[in-house]
């Protein structure tokens, strides 16, 4: 793949080099920051230059909340339209975007990193480019086969898990900005939802209607409401949760420069 297109946001908070890239042999040639116009906004991304074997390689990273300066968006007011069509302008083959969930499946334990591959919105808020004519998009599979496939693989390898070991899980979009309560998960849980999040379910169904094959890399960061062992009432805290996504970037980078080889 030439040009990957990378989302980050609690997961993955900035683009910081790993030493997996010099591992893979991929050397750092370029790196610039800039600002693309769309028609929904503008949208700050950083572009990478790498080089291999007198090839070059590039990622493009947005930060899906765009706080690389100033405050951070809420999840509820990202800017979902614009970051996608600065991805497709940017000429993206695939995107791979990495999220921090709150984990309900009792085989995704905080510090283990899956895939999505559903996901289930009842927030009834709309996420697409048609506003004025109705064209109407198939995401029975909303995430590319082939690349979590690949991804799976990469996985399993960087985890030391066998072949039995569950990787693939369901995405249930939360509205936020607030955790869900105890009540609600149990809910979420019994509708089919094994893992939490507030933002990744709008950008795959934006993907798919501009056509660029799209992955979800998820970090379980923590257990969701009420499922704490040992303590059903405690609280959720944002830093806690951002903080444990950010120690498991190992397997994230496996899986990037999987995508990129």
């Amino acid at each position: 793949m030439k040009r990957l297109g990378v989302i980050g946001g609690t997961g993955l908070i900035e683009m910081t080099l790993g030493s997996q890239i010099k591992d893979a042999g991929l050397t750092l040639i370029r790196n610039d920051s800039v600002n693309v116009e769309t028609a929904w906004g503008e949208v700050p991304l950083t572009c990478m230059t790498f080089d291999k074997d007198g090839e070059t390689r590039e990622i493009i990273f947005l930060q899906r909340h765009h706080n690389g300066e100033g405050s951070n968006k809420p999840p509820h007011a990202i800017n979902h339209r614009a970051n996608l069509m600065a991805m497709k302008d940017s000429g993206c083959d695939a995107i791979m975007a990495v999220c921090s969930v709150g984990a309900i499946a009792q085989d995704f334990p905080p510090g283990k990193v899956g895939l999505a591959e559903q996901y289930i919105d009842f927030t009834g808020k709309a996420s697409t480019f048609h506003d004025d004519e109705a064209v109407f998009t198939s995401v029975t599979e909303p995430f590319s086969l082939e690349l979590n496939s690949i991804l799976e693989q990469s996985l399993r390898g960087s985890q030391g898990f066998s072949s039995d070991e569950n990787l693939m899980y369901t995405y249930w979009l939360a509205q936020g900005p607030h955790f869900e309560t105890r009540a609600e998960i149990d809910a979420i849980e019994t509708l089919g939802g094994d893992m939490v999040g507030m933002t990744m379910p709008r950008e795959a169904k934006l993907a798919r209607e501009i056509e660029i094959p799209y992955v979800a890399v998820c970090i379980s960061s923590n257990w969701a409401a009420g499922r704490e062992p040992g303590d059903s009432t405690a609280d959720l805290h944002h830093h806690n949760v951002s903080s444990t996504a950010n120690t498991r970037l190992g397997p994230v980078w496996d899986c990037l420069i999987k995508l990129l080889q």
